[in-house]
């Protein structure tokens, strides 16, 4: 039996589905106090003055806490200001508005509690006099010549800067047949995880520990951050991520929170929890927000000769440890799986009065591949050709792997025909686009076509794709994997159990698999960029060897047979040449603790911690084909078919990775037809509750035909790409284009995202 590749369930689901699980807010400890945020409500103010005697003095009040209280104390969090050769200008997010506030949201005072209602009732008599200021919503606006500058201390809103250049643009666009313009608007998205940011601090004093139950996705990043800012040795720090519900990106980050509620815990000495709600969680974070202006040169075959691409990237007002990340991983992966001779590409990463940005599922990805495939549907419009056939001329072909991408990129391996031409296939592409051409008659749906191609890398560069992992083995035979990775819905205890009962010949029932506690391990690269099979699975892969070599060894002394010749399978272990002769996998394990038992030279014990780093990004393909009908009457879109195929190197457990692609498509559909964070003039949300912001439900996600085809990864021993994110990256644009198709018979060339109903009315009618 080899575990590796099938579609086993997943072992963690009887706690989670059975209330058995531990989440930040089921932690309970004595002595517990509770903490709640004041907040702005201004998009933009000066603070003339805060005054807390009021909420002090509320019986059960414990502390409350403003900027004056920790000037000099703790630190801010700083911004990442340089990277990957461009400097960045945004200042630093205080862990409290100091003079002014910059977005609606922005913590302004803390108040702990012995319990959320008083907290509550103390929030209340915290009375802050505010001077409102001009607010700038929109990026476009905050690069105007005169627009008003929001940090005093600084001379423009623009804090970021990159330009690069591959190949000859002007040269391409010399010899184009046609140019393809089109500026795209990416909406701002909020994540939305089921569960909402939050984390219990727990300091005992008499051991000087400070102990954090974060629901974050970097628990190792968490600690070291938190050690430096609130100057702290390490060793007396310890963070533990437990079960989490849904991160996406957001929870990647460091927030204010999770610096104000560990120091109120060293302060006070007592453990405190702080869990926000709804409304705090849409208005903290950002996914996305970026304006496109897009210009591709082509041959008359459609052919693509090189890109010229502007981009302004809303970076909210204050840059967080990866909000410079995902513009830089768009203007990257703008040519997605193209050749593409020659690009040019400028960004530009703007500060509004608007909540931060950073990485949401799918990280520059979506943003660019929206972009990219929306411009080759217009291409293969104006050149009056296929869309597939535009795609598959331009399809980097599998002999030029590896291959370097004129943006800086370097892809490992793919067939993309291959996936492509299967998921024409299943879709019945050729019969759906004859459909969606034929005449229609008043009141009829209108019938489009969609496709997307895209390519998405896993992980980021260098050390996000460094991780570590510790194997041990007890005596009893019981088999224990400490992982860096930091899951929270991969299905990673049942993936690396599957690829460690394979390597030492048991169960995946004889492995547990343990995360996310900074004290199991020295380093842990947590989870981000589809990086956990790969960096984690990997890091796993070496110490396995090791002690598979190590049991081969104890075996054979045993046995007494060549060390070749050793078998562990299904719990036993014998002589391939005489099977007859075989001792339980627990004998071989518990003489590994035995020196009596050991061969000579052999130390005992069965326990290797190791790291490894992929060198590169593997980088996985998708090929997808939504086919929708829109109303003419209402502009309501129904999607009646939806085809995906990816390659993402080796499959460990289908189902779970089908499972990934299902919820990846879900979040595609909805930034597609519905999400987006709509905030007025003024600065004021507009959609900061789920009364407004529209998620997909059930019944608005389609079934699904999905399929896989494997191009293993040279880059890691186990030949895996990432797979978690890559659907997201083509679901939203091969909707938007299956419903562009729909409406290109009546003349609409292109609607931003999100395409609802009234977008399209008003389109139709002609008031687009």
């Amino acid at each position: 039996m080899t575990y590796s590749g099938q579609s086993l369930k997943r072992v963690e689901d009887f706690r989670l589905l059975t209330g058995r699980s531990s989440f930040v807010d089921d932690i309970t400890l004595p002595g517990l106090l509770h903490a709640l945020v004041l907040r702005s409500p201004h998009a933009h103010a000066r603070i003339r003055s805060i005054d807390v005697t009021g909420a002090q003095s509320l019986p059960g009040v414990a502390a409350v806490l403003t900027a004056k209280d920790i000037e000099g104390v703790i630190s801010d969090p700083p911004a990442r200001r340089a990277q990957e050769g461009y400097s960045s200008l945004a200042p630093e997010h205080p862990v409290l508005a100091k003079d002014k506030v910059f977005y609606v949201g922005q913590p302004v005072a803390v108040v702990v509690a012995v319990d959320e209602r008083q907290a509550g009732e103390a929030l209340e008599l915290i009375q802050v006099d505010y001077e409102a200021l001009p607010a700038i919503v929109d990026p476009l606006d905050a690069i105007a010549q005169d627009a008003p500058i929001i940090h005093d201390e600084m001379d423009t809103n623009v804090a970021m800067r990159v330009v690069h250049t591959g190949g000859d643009p002007d040269a391409a666009f010399a010899q184009a047949d046609h140019v393809v313009r089109q500026q795209y608007r990416v909406q701002r998205l909020a994540p939305a995880p089921m569960e909402p940011r939050g984390l219990v601090a727990d300091y005992q004093p008499r051991d000087d520990m400070l102990t954090i139950w974060d629901s974050t996705q970097h628990p190792h990043s968490i600690k070291a951050r938190l050690a430096h800012l609130l100057n702290r040795p390490e060793d007396k720090l310890r963070v533990i991520a437990p079960d989490v519900g849904g991160g996406f990106g957001e929870k990647g980050s460091l927030f204010p929170e999770e610096i104000a509620v560990p120091y109120l815990s060293i302060l006070l000495e007592r453990p405190i929890k702080w869990v926000e709600d709804r409304e705090e969680n849409m208005l903290a974070f950002h996914g996305r927000g970026h304006t496109v202006d897009m210009e591709v040169a082509a041959k008359s075959d459609g052919t693509i000769l090189g890109m010229k691409v502007s981009i302004v990237s809303d970076m909210g007002s204050f840059f967080m440890a990866a909000t410079t990340t995902v513009p830089l991983l768009t203007s990257y992966r703008l040519v997605g799986p193209y050749r593409t001779p020659a690009a040019h590409v400028e960004l530009q990463g703007v500060l509004t009065n608007m909540p931060r940005t950073g990485p949401y599922r799918g990280a520059g990805g979506p943003e660019a591949a929206f972009c990219m495939e929306r411009t080759i549907d217009l291409i293969a419009r104006d050149l009056g050709l296929n869309p597939a056939d535009v795609r598959r001329r331009n399809f980097i072909p599998p002999e030029s792997f590896p291959y370097d991408t004129p943006t800086g990129l370097t892809y490992d391996s793919g067939n993309y025909s291959q996936a492509l031409d299967r998921g024409l296939e299943l879709a019945d592409y050729s019969g759906w686009r004859e459909r969606s051409r034929r005449e229609t008659g008043p009141g009829e749906p209108l019938i489009g076509v969609g496709l997307a191609t895209v390519v998405k890398g896993t992980g980021g560069r260098g050390a996000i794709l460094t991780d570590h992992a510790r194997v041990i083995i007890e005596p009893s035979g019981r088999v224990t994997i400490h992982t860096g990775v930091s899951p929270h819905g991969q299905g990673t205890e049942t993936t690396f159990a599957q690829l460690a009962a394979d390597e030492l010949g048991v169960t995946p029932a004889d492995v547990r698999v343990l995360h996310g506690d900074t004290d199991a391990l020295p380093a842990g690269g947590g989870t981000s960029a589809s990086r956990g099979l790969v960096a984690g699975g990997s890091a796993m892969h070496y110490p396995l060897q090791d002690i598979r070599q190590k049991l081969n060894l104890i075996a054979s002394h045993l046995l007494e047979c060549p060390k070749e010749d050793v078998v562990l399978k299904e719990g036993r272990v014998f002589d391939r040449n005489n099977p007859a002769q075989e001792i339980p996998f627990s004998h071989v394990a518990a003489a590994a603790h035995s020196e009596e038992l050991l061969p000579p030279g052999v130390t005992p014990g069965l326990d290797i911690t190791a790291s490894h780093t992929v060198p590169l990004s593997p980088y996985s393909f998708g090929a997808h084909v939504a086919v929708v009908e829109v109303s003419p009457d209402n502009g309501a879109v129904k999607i009646l078919k939806y085809v995906a195929v990816h390659d993402a190197g080796r499959i460990i457990n289908p189902m779970l990775a089908e499972g990934q692609v299902q919820g990846a498509v879900a979040q595609g559909i909805g930034q597609a037809l519905m999400e987006g964070m709509a905030y007025s003039p003024e600065g004021q949300p507009l959609t900061a509750t789920l009364m407004d912001y529209a998620l997909p439900h059930a019944q608005g996600v389609p079934e699904m035909t999905l399929e896989t085809v494997e191009t293993p990864s040279p880059l890691n021993p186990l030949g895996s790409k990432g797979i978690g994110e890559l659907p997201t990256v083509a679901a939203p644009v091969a909707v938007a284009n299956a419903v562009m198709d729909a409406l290109s018979g009546v003349g609409i060339r292109h609607i931003d995202t999100p395409l609802t109903p009234e977008k399209i009315w008003q389109a139709l009618q002609g008031n687009s």
